[in-house]
């Protein structure tokens, strides 16, 4: 079940504070936003955070627990880490534990990720996991309680880890030639998606908002 798919026209990935951008503050308290596995794209306002660099703390995502306190953090941005983390099951679960943990209630969480049928994703020998929007969709109760009624077979990761996060949007980056080909009219919508999901170099990246509900 994808929730708010939306196509959007891009010949390049997204920078860093056009996507943080898209994260406004909720409220005027002082919660914390997290910038996770930052590399060199420092943001003001952030709690910048990589295990490299000059990031303002230090820190290997795959090393628990996460040096924050339950409920701290009111954003988090992790764009273009996720596929490199948690090449062993185990450890990715526990970093969506350790993700839902930090969050308050409503907490909103921007990930952007390659596609997996992407040159993207496929030329980079650091890329560990493919992350879709399923993969995400695994996280949330709402989902897996349908799934149990229905008596699906899909993995009810959201009962199992304790967490509960629902997807918020989902926008897709478009590759050329489709990029022209959609802005022009002649291939719609609903045809982009249905062969996004057959063929590749259709998508570029993939752009997901959950929010934490606590």
């Amino acid at each position: 079940m994808y929730i708010g798919i939306a196509l959007t026209v891009c010949r390049k990935r997204l920078t860093v504070p056009r996507l943080s951008a898209l994260l406004r503050r909720r409220h005027h308290g002082a919660q914390m936003k997290l910038n996770l596995g930052c590399g060199s794209q420092i943001l003001p306002g952030y709690c910048n955070v990589d295990k490299v660099g000059e990031p303002d703390l230090k820190w290997d995502l795959e090393s628990f627990p996460w040096p924050w306190p339950d409920n701290a953090a009111e954003e988090v941005l992790l764009s273009h880490v996720l596929e490199h983390l948690g090449q062993a099951p185990a450890t990715f679960l526990a970093i969506m534990q350790e993700l839902y943990r930090v969050c308050r209630n409503d907490a909103l969480v921007k990930v952007v990720v390659p596609h997996p049928r992407s040159d993207f994703f496929l030329g980079d020998p650091t890329h560990v996991r493919p992350i879709l929007p399923m993969t995400l969709e695994m996280f949330s109760r709402r989902v897996n309680e349908e799934w149990r009624q229905q008596g699906a077979s899909n993995t009810p990761l959201a009962l199992q880890c304790g967490v509960d996060f629902d997807i918020v949007s989902i926008v897709q980056m478009l590759e050329e030639p489709y990029l022209s080909l959609y802005r022009s009219g002649k291939i719609a919508a609903e045809q982009l998606q249905e062969i996004e999901r057959t063929q590749f170099n259709i998508v570029s990246q993939i752009e997901i908002v959950l929010k934490a509900v606590k």
